[in-house]
Parts: structure tokens; sequence; C-alpha cells
């Protein structure tokens, strides 16, 4: 089997599990508890914290370890538009992940919001013009992905960051798909709040981390034990935040040789799509991409059907989002970038890990010819 859906989950990198395992096993302790097991898993924590903030150069105490990168997103959305006074009033794009666009959609029926969603072009780009006009009006928070989860579009981060500091508004961005792909420097970034999540870079499921500038007043949506200075209670997942230090310093350290030659492939791969399947739409950016991504639209098909004839021929890839898995809807990334909803329907995301190989993607680019001709009735 050929596994192309990485933007969904990765495997666990085996460094990551061996750092974790020892806090599964014989140091099992509480790191709150005073005693000499606790002590242990404490110190852990505070390392595996040190790590993730040297690779986000911020200081430790602005990392906070959630149970990953929707739980992030949330903190960081609700957390900062309940803290800070001001119009009650979030910016955010036409294609966030359901995380930031929920918990948008939860401001305003619980807490009297306004949500103003920026257009992007057609190709997965925020329209900085337009967002510059709806910032001068006032925000308490802009909130935009650093890099999009369906069609692999990567932001102007720094550039939009720098648009919403002249206009006083803090900026988040949902950096979980960009993170080993994009740099993550919070302060050359310019970001005040970063999301991350531990098992889209080889880290378990079930842990995640967010960036909060020292400064930035924020409200805590767990509320208990005192735990993370009050941010967010709760018994910390020690082993998990050991593997998410541990994987993310190994993807940064990575990054620069990881990304030159996994765009290469992907630009290949592209190509092979592209001159063998008649129609063939690449959807994101041509450019401006994750080296990670390549999505289509294969119009005359139904995206579901070439999903299905692509995993018997041994390719595992997705439709989009994994949280939108099993809707009848048309993405709506895909639409809000002018997509037709009838060809948004026939979409296919594949997306790499760092280790994919040149054979690996001939391979799966001649089963997508096969499947899409499959699916058209023309084999």
């Amino acid at each position: 089997m050929l596994y192309l859906d990485a933007a969904a989950t990765t495997p666990v990198r085996r460094e990551a599990l061996e750092a974790m395992w020892p806090y599964l096993t014989g140091d099992f302790g509480n790191p709150s508890s005073h005693h000499t097991v606790g002590e242990s898993a404490a110190a852990a924590l505070e390392t595996a914290r040190a790590q993730v903030a040297r690779v986000l150069g911020c200081r430790p105490g602005e990392v906070t370890f959630t149970s990953g990168g929707t739980e992030a997103d949330n903190q960081a959305v609700k957390g900062i538009a309940l803290a800070n006074p001001g119009p009650r009033h979030i910016v955010t794009s036409s294609i966030e992940h359901p995380a930031v666009e929920e918990s948008c959609e939860y401001l305003v029926r619980h807490h009297g919001f306004r949500v103003t969603r920026v257009e992007v072009d057609g190709e997965g780009l925020v329209k900085l013009d337009a967002l510059r006009q709806v910032l001068a009006v006032g925000a308490t928070l802009c909130t935009i992905m650093y890099a999009n989860n369906e069609v692999g579009t990567v932001q102007p981060v720094a550039g939009i960051a720098q648009i919403a500091k002249e206009y006083g508004v803090p900026f988040h961005t949902d950096a979980v798909q960009a993170a080993g792909w994009e740099p993550l420097n919070v302060k050359d970034l310019g970001v005040d709040a970063l999301s991350l999540s531990g098992h889209k870079l080889g880290a378990p499921k079930g842990c995640g981390a967010l960036y909060l500038r020292g400064r930035l007043h924020t409200e805590p949506l767990i509320h208990g034990g005192g735990q993370q200075r009050g941010l967010r209670s709760g018994t910390e997942n020690v082993a998990g935040a050991v593997a998410l230090a541990t994987a993310l310093r190994l993807a940064e350290e990575q990054r620069v040789q990881t990304v030159g030659s996994v765009a290469a492939l992907r630009d290949r791969f592209i190509q092979s799509v592209l001159d063998g399947v008649d129609g063939a739409m690449l959807t994101g950016h041509r450019s401006s991409r994750l080296p990670s991504i390549a999505s289509f639209c294969f119009p005359g098909t139904s995206g579901e059907s070439v999903l299905l004839e692509l995993e018997r021929l041994g390719v595992v890839c997705s439709s989009g989002s994994a949280c939108a898995a099993g809707s009848d809807e048309p993405s709506p990334v895909l639409t809000a970038m002018g997509i037709e909803p009838a060809i948004a329907q026939t979409a296919v995301r594949f997306s790499f890990t760092s280790a994919v190989t040149a054979a690996e993607l001939e391979a799966a680019a001649d089963a997508v010819v096969t499947a899409v001709a499959t699916v058209r009735g023309l084999r």
C-alpha cells in the first residue's frame, strides 16, 4: 500500500516513540506531584517546552501544550477574543480549518461577535487589499491559516501579521500543516499566536502546542488545577509533549533539505498527472504551496469513486480535509476559490511525508491515470 494522506496524519517517528516511551513506563509520574517521581516528569515536560520554544524562537513560558491543533485553535481564537477589549469583531479568511471556523461561529452565537471572512483568489491566496480594508475598521482578532490543509496554498503570513500590527489587531495563525515545511520563528513571522499539532509531524495523535505572545491577554477554556500557568488546566500529557518536541525538532533540523527534495518530486508528480489525465485541474497556488500537497479536480468523475479505485490499485489518499470526510457537500475551500460545486466534488488530495520517493510518486501518477480513466468509463 502507498500512503499519500499525510495531511490527515503521519506515522509516528521512531525517535519520537523512543523519546516518549520512558514516560509511559518507568517515569510515569504526575508532573504536579512534589516527590521524586513527579519531579522527573516535570523536568521532562519543561525540557520539551524548551525544545519547542527553540524551534519557535520564543520563551518557554509562551508555549502551552494542548491535546492537538483543534484545541490550540480553539484556545487561541476564543481565548484572545474573550480576554481583549475592543470591537467584538473577528477577521478570518474564507478557507479556514473547521477548528477556527467553528470557534468563530461559537463567538457569534454565544458572545455577540461578528465575523468577517476575507475572500481568497482562485489560487487560495487571501486578498491583502481586502484584508487591510477590513482591519482598518477595527477588530479584536485576526486569524488566518499559514498553509491550507486541502490545496496546500501558503499564505504570506509575515505580510499579514504586519498589516494586523499596523491596525493594532492581534494575529493568530494555524500552522498545523505548515510545521516541518515552512519557517516557524514567531519573531520573524510577527505573529501573536501560533497553533501546532503533533500527529502531522510524526508524533502521536492527542498532543499539540500553542504559542501565545507573553503579554497577550487570553481567557482559559479549561479550568481546574491551574497547570501551565492557569491557561490550560489538567494533568499534562508528558509523553505526548516529549514526542511532539522531538518530532518538531527533527522536522526543523531536516526542513531545508527536505523541502527541496520533496518539492521537486511533487512538481514531477503534478506534471505527470496533468499530462496523463485529460482535463485534470491543479487546485491551489502553483508555486506558493506546501511541498507536501498536490490536489486536483478531475471533471467528469466522482472524487469518491476515484478514491475507491485508487485504493483498489494500492494508493491511499483523500478528497480533502479528514475533518469533512463523509460529507456530501462540496468543499467550502474549493468553492471559496471560485470552483463550481460540481467540479469541487471531483477533488482528490495527495499529501506526502518527507520520506516519499520518486518511485512511489511515479507509481502513484500511473495509478491516477488508470483510476480516472476507469471511473470515466474509458477502460
